[in-house]
């Protein structure tokens, strides 16, 4: 067999028979092989238990949490709380100025608009992907096809990172110029009257607190939960209406600080999608690459892609 692959020559071919294809793609995009196996589906709690110390709000969860996970081979690898809108934003006053109270409004005026955002809005309060699977596109594709699985028209994210990723820009939201804090001038104040060290500088202003004789500083510890207490709106509604006083006086000194400053210094950006989808019957389950089948503001296209439920592993159905 040797030999007679030794005696053939370039007569023996008819180079008229063979024929190399190249193909040269004008825009290449990376693609991560393992996106196809991604699954999105409801969740629960305990899937946020799973990954919940990965998120810098682990503390606790939003009023009216739905639970979203995002799955490979039935490992839980991602996951997203949507809750309850918030009834007055101005950072949605800005996007929706109809919705912003013009001092007229009446009990029937404030109502209906209470019904009209609760009815419409749902919001993303918490997003965390494993480390292992960051940075190859996981987190927009979930986003989006998340908030068409909602059913509301409209979903909403308030979210700092978004000055730095652009997760929520490539999920199709649209944002507006961020604001600082409602308590930005008022807080700066206080912790120039009160600390030598910078206001953002969490570190430093604890170790300043620490270092003070233990009278000074129960009393200036005393100040920052008066100050808490009096100028945030989260220890005055909902679940701690009744209890935020003794919520704030139980507080350490690390919560605190930490608290402070989230309401002073914080400025998320506040963003909004519109869906084409509302009213339409998406499926509760579907594959992450299912976001690759449209532009992300536009229906969603039913090209298969529903998934059984009973499916150990991931199978799509054409």
């Amino acid at each position: 067999m040797t030999e007679t692959l030794q005696e053939l020559t370039s007569e023996h071919f008819d180079s008229g028979a063979t024929t190399t294809l190249i193909e040269r793609v004008d825009a290449p995009r990376a693609h991560f092989s393992l996106l196809d196996d991604m699954i999105v589906e409801r969740g629960d709690k305990s899937d946020w238990n799973l990954l919940h110390d990965l998120h810098y709000k682990a503390e606790n969860l939003p009023i009216g949490p739905r639970f979203w996970k995002l799955t490979l081979y039935g490992e839980t690898i991602g996951v997203l709380v949507t809750a309850n809108p918030k009834g007055l934003l101005k950072e949605r006053h800005i996007a929706f100025p109809k919705l912003k109270p013009d001092g007229n409004d009446t009990r029937f005026t404030n109502t209906r608009r209470y019904n009209f955002i609760n009815g419409n809005f749902r919001v993303i309060s918490r997003f965390v992907v494993d480390t292992m699977y960051r940075g190859i596109g996981c987190g927009y594709r979930m986003m989006n096809l998340v908030s068409r699985m909602e059913g509301n028209t409209y979903m909403e994210i308030q979210s700092s990172m978004s000055k730095f990723n652009l997760f929520g820009q490539k999920a199709g939201f649209s944002f507006v110029r961020p604001l600082n804090a409602a308590k930005y001038e008022q807080g700066l104040k206080f912790f120039r009257a009160h600390f030598e060290a910078s206001p953002q500088d969490f570190e430093a202003i604890l170790a300043e607190l620490e270092a003070k004789p233990e009278i000074e500083r129960e009393l200036l510890l005393q100040k920052c939960k008066d100050f808490y207490y009096r100028h945030s709106a989260l220890e005055k509604t909902g679940n701690n209406r009744d209890k935020g006083q003794g919520r704030v006086d139980a507080m350490s000194a690390r919560t605190v600080i930490k608290s402070l400053q989230q309401i002073v210094l914080a400025s998320p950006m506040y963003g909004v999608w519109k869906n084409p989808d509302a009213g339409r019957d998406i499926p509760d389950r579907l594959p992450l690459t299912a976001f690759d089948n449209q532009a992300p503001n536009a229906p969603f296209l039913f090209t298969g892609g529903f998934i059984p439920g009973d499916a150990s592993v991931p199978r799509i159905l054409h």
